[in-house]
Order: C-alpha cells, then sequence, then structure tokens
C-alpha cells in the first residue's frame, strides 16, 4: 500500500534474473515487445477494499502503458476459487497469470500447468511458493515488516503486558511470516511482554471474524493489554473493545487500509496502522509478468514503475520492492486510499 499514486512511464529493464524458459521465451519471441500484445490477468484473493484498491493500480497500468491487463475475483475466498479461475485463463492461453494466493501451496499444481503451457507466473504474498513461479513480488522483506508491528505493539504498550496476534488464515504466507517476525523481536526485546498463545489466532480475512476472536480473547484474558492483526482487520478489534468499554486502554496495531481505519485512528481505539499500497503492488506486479513474458525479464535495480518499486532487490525468484507505510491520528488524513 502506498502513500503516492502510480508513476505512469513505460522503460524496459535489464539483464534476466528473473525470466521465461528458453522455449517460452522463443515462442513469446513471435511477439513484439508492445504491451497491447500482451493478455495479462491479475487473480486476487477475494472482493473487499484492499483488493479493490489494487484494481485502481491495474487499471492505471493499461492506461500508462496500453497493457491488456484485467483483474479476477473469485467468488469465495479461497484456493479451490482462485484455481477455477486459473484453469479458465490457461484455456483462454493468456501470456500471464498474476495471482495473490490465498494457499500458495494448494495453487502449485495449477502454476505448474501454466507454465508448462507457456505462460508466465506472476504471485505476490506467495515466497513460500517461489521457486514454482517466474516471479514474487513483495513490497518488502517479511522481517522489516514484522519487526515493525512488534516494535509499534511494544511502543503502544509500554513496553509490558499479555498480548495476542491475529493473521488471516494459517495458510497464508505473509501473514505467518509477519506474526513469526513480530513475535521473535518482541521476545528479544521485551521480557515483559508475554504473547497470550503459541500460535496466531485466525481471523478469516473478515471484520466480522476479527470482532467475534478479539471477544473471545477477551474473556479468556481478562488483562491483556494489545493486539496486532496482520490482516486488514483490526476494525474488527476495536468494535470488540469498544463494546466492552476498553477502546484506547488495550492497544491495537493492525494492518489496515486508511480509508478502513481513519475513524479508529482519531477516535483512539486503534494505535497503528501498517501497510503497503496495494494499488501499486499489482501494478508492479502486473507489469512484472509483462516484462518476463515479453523476454525482457526483471533483475537488481528493475523499475516496475510503481512507488516503492522502482529499484527492485532480487533474491533468487523473489523481488522486494520497499514500499512499507505507517500511519496514526496525525497522518492518516495525508492518505486517500
Amino acid at each position: 500500500m502506498s502513500a503516492a499514486m502510480v508513476v505512469a512511464s513505460l522503460a524496459a529493464p535489464m539483464t534476466a534474473c528473473a525470466s521465461a524458459s528458453s522455449s517460452e521465451t522463443a515462442v513469446k519471441g513471435d511477439k513484439s515487445a508492445d504491451p497491447a500484445d500482451y493478455k495479462v490477468v491479475m487473480v486476487v484473493k477475494q472482493s473487499d477494499s484492499w483488493f479493490d484498491d489494487m484494481a485502481t493500480g491495474i487499471d492505471q497500468l493499461k492506461k500508462d502503458t496500453g497493457l491488456n491487463v484485467s483483474v479476477q475475483v473469485p467468488e469465495t475466498g479461497d484456493a479451490a476459487s482462485q484455481i477455477s479461475i486459473m484453469e479458465d485463463l490457461i484455456a483462454q492461453g493468456v501470456d500471464a497469470i498474476c495471482v495473490v494466493p490465498n494457499d500458495p501451496k494448494a495453487l502449485v499444481p495449477t502454476i505448474q500447468k501454466a507454465r508448462e503451457a507457456g505462460i508466465t507466473v506472476v504471485t505476490h504474498e506467495a515466497t513460500s511458493t517461489a521457486d514454482e513461479v517466474d516471479l514474487d513480488i513483495e513490497a518488502f522483506k517479511a522481517q522489516t515488516f514484522g519487526e515493525l508491528f512488534g516494535e509499534k505493539l511494544a511502543e503502544a504498550m509500554g513496553g509490558k503486558g499479555e498480548y495476542a496476534g491475529f493473521v488471516g488464515g494459517l495458510t497464508m504466507d505473509t501473514h505467518m511470516s509477519w506474526y513469526k517476525y513480530a513475535t521473535e523481536y518482541i521476545a528479544e526485546k521485551y521480557p515483559d511482554m508475554k504473547n497470550v498463545a503459541d500460535e496466531p489466532y485466525e481471523d478469516g480475512n473478515s471484520v466480522e471474524g476479527a470482532h467475534d476472536k478479539a471477544l473471545e480473547v477477551l474473556k479468556a484474558y481478562p488483562d491483556i493489554a494489545g493486539f496486532f492483526d496482520c490482516s486488514a482487520q483490526g476494525g474488527g478489534i476495536c468494535e470488540a473493545l469498544q463494546e466492552n468499554n476498553l477502546a484506547g486502554k488495550v492497544k491495537v496495531v493492525s494492518l489496515a487500509l486508511p480509508s478502513m481505519s481513519a475513524t479508529y485512528l482519531k477516535d483512539g481505539s486503534m494505535y497503528y496502522g501498517l501497510c503497503w499500497r496495494p494499488a501499486d503492488a499489482g501494478y508492479a506486479a502486473c507489469y512484472a509478468a509483462y516484462l518476463i513474458a515479453s523476454g525482457q525479464n526483471v533483475s537488481d535495480g528493475t523499475d516496475l514503475k510503481a512507488t516503492g518499486y522502482d529499484s527492485m532487490v532480487m533474491d533468487k525468484n523473489i523481488a522486494y520492492g520497499n514500499a512499507p507505510l505507517e500511519f496514526t491520528a496525525d497522518n492518516i488524513d495525508d492518505y486517500n486510499f
């Protein structure tokens, strides 16, 4: 998620690091590098505000470059729905599929089928299956963002007290990585803070799920002093705290869209919001897919033309940007997404 809107220029980045196979490149080499000649489809996780914003970035990419790019939204937020869409895209013979997997490992057979058909596959939020795709795009390194969760929660809680961590689901790579690094950071730096559970609570990537799970935690641990949520559903925790007259007393740090969290930040029920701009991530992922499909490829220093993705850092098959955002009640009005 990003503070600034997407940069609108087009260039052809450098030598290959993430690329199609030589046989695929030869087939695709029959085309020009004109973006209009390439069909790229992004398959998002589900229908919600986060992925609505991602779609705006992809629409901007189409306007900026002429790339034949679009978004498909699963009927339900699960791997089966994403696989069904991907199977249809394979049958259509698209040039590239981008996907933000609900369950990366469950998608591997379909990803392999797509690549065997000569289709470029780029993922986002799926580092565990990076070896199976042409490229995985990440807004930043998981450790950096996870430790930011830990530091902001410790700051909010004064470095002491009980806390709980939420994820959208235990199969979600990025959520689990952030949780891991956050809790390890807290354990090392803040010995007076105690995690009430051995693993994260699942909120099902929904505000209702976060609300209901927070009520369960409050009942089981009445002295709890803080929550952090690695899915963008911290508003549900805030609602549960408000219902129990604990808003502002029990601290909340959450992944969040500014448009979804402004009210909670301003009334004090959320202490800190963390994010990256979905629009920029979608723009960068789909542009990277085009570069690979057209034989131009992605390497260290490649500019993917989106804020925070202007000089990618490669680690094998993962390309990292530098696009974290932090917001509070003091700066939330600076963001319009």
